[in-house]
């Protein structure tokens, strides 16, 4: 079986970072003594994950200055330059040494999720495309007032908390998946799922028991550098033996008291797709 290659996916501006993101890339920034990306990258090279693209674009030159060839990191890492901003998903169309599936990641990605496990999971039930998820908890700071489109009170919620999936910017795609991105097409990849689901592809999400934290707002990235400093082994460490709690999210059986994603949402096949 051949060699998953990773893809990192760290061309963004990070402008919900300034001013730190003014003076180097968001993968860059450090918790504790570390840029978030080598993190990332240690993490790789203890899943045996050693094959890596690096799609750069805004101060991409820090990042190979950094990363060089990943020798350091027990890595081989390429990298793929875009000349002009390509979405979350557009950079895939200028990578050329494709593996069957590819890891594509989010480069200020800060997680304990065994990447091993969701390629598994991912060959197992033949997906085209899968996601990582992770259950997050939006508080609204607000009394929140129901009412009918003539303004009549229908209820009130005081602060009230609402659950959802969302993604962790962990996702394995097939090669086939790949296909429905053009060399310098723009796309992010919300699209990109919706277009494969929508041209007949198989969608799986997936989530197990880890921790992940969004680094991509300033008091998200002050409460990830003191969860790195408090809990820096955990993130550098090999993964351990999987939970057995963890489980994908439409796996028969389930518990129906547990959160489960929402199905994507029926938009018009795009253009191309058989109907």
């Amino acid at each position: 079986m051949e060699r998953t290659r990773t893809i990192i996916l760290a061309g963004g501006k990070g402008t919900r970072l300034r001013p730190l993101t003014t003076v180097f890339p968001k993968p860059l920034v450090p918790l504790g003594n570390k840029p978030v990306l080598e993190i990332l990258l240690r993490r790789l090279a203890a899943s045996g994950l050693v094959d890596v693209t690096i799609c750069t674009g805004y101060l991409g030159e820090l990042i190979q200055a950094v990363c060089g060839d990943g020798h350091k990191f027990g890595l081989k890492i390429e990298y793929v330059t875009e000349e002009e901003p390509l979405g979350t998903a557009g950079p895939l169309g200028l990578i050329r040494q494709l593996t069957d599936p590819l890891l594509v990641l989010n480069g200020d990605l800060l997680t304990t999720l065994d990447f091993r496990r969701i390629i598994q999971f991912h060959r197992e039930t033949s997906a085209n495309f899968t996601l990582a998820v992770f259950p997050r908890e939006v508080k609204i700071d607000f009394g929140v007032i129901r009412l009918d489109p003539e303004g009549e009170f229908q209820g009130y919620l005081e602060k009230p908390s609402y659950h959802y999936e969302v993604s962790m910017g962990v996702n394995v795609i097939s090669r086939k998946a790949v296909e429905h991105v053009r060399v310098g097409e723009r796309l992010d990849m919300p699209d990109l799922v919706l277009r494969v689901n929508q041209c007949g592809g198989r969608v799986k999400c997936y989530r197990e028991t880890c921790q992940w934290l969004d680094i991509g707002r300033m008091d998200d990235y002050a409460r990830a550098q003191d969860e790195f400093c408090r809990n820096d082994t955990v993130y550098l460490e090999p993964p351990s033996a999987p939970s057995p709690l963890s489980f994908p999210l439409d796996e028969p059986g389930e518990d129906p008291d547990e959160r489960v994603a929402r199905p994507l949402p029926l938009l018009p096949l795009p253009a191309g797709c058989a109907t």
